[in-house]
């Protein structure tokens, strides 16, 4: 019996359930599958996966250009992100400063 057939007559077996069992069944199955790595649950083209973080990474090397572009001279990154905790800081706790 092939998959399909087999699919099938599943389906007619879960269609004669009342559907608070269908519910039942799908909240265990759906509980199953959670519990599962993703790998098993997708197939893996490891040669389209590889293209893909390619471009994933060539769009993100792409963003970092632009960004650095717009910063001329010199960048202290710390000082910048002391300076934005401390303007965080003074809308939550103003009464702290």
């Amino acid at each position: 019996m092939s998959n399909q057939e087999v699919l099938e007559q599943l389906e007619r077996q879960v269609a004669q359930l009342p559907p608070q069992e269908q519910l039942k069944l799908m909240a265990h199955i759906s509980e199953r599958l959670s519990t599962m790595p993703l790998s098993m649950l997708t197939p893996v083209d490891e040669e389209s996966l590889q293209r893909w973080r390619e471009r994933e990474a060539d769009e993100l090397l792409a963003l970092c250009d632009a960004a650095a572009e717009m910063w001329r001279g010199e960048f202290d990154a710390a000082g910048e992100i002391r300076q934005m905790r401390q303007e965080r800081d003074e809308q939550i706790w103003p009464s702290r400063l």
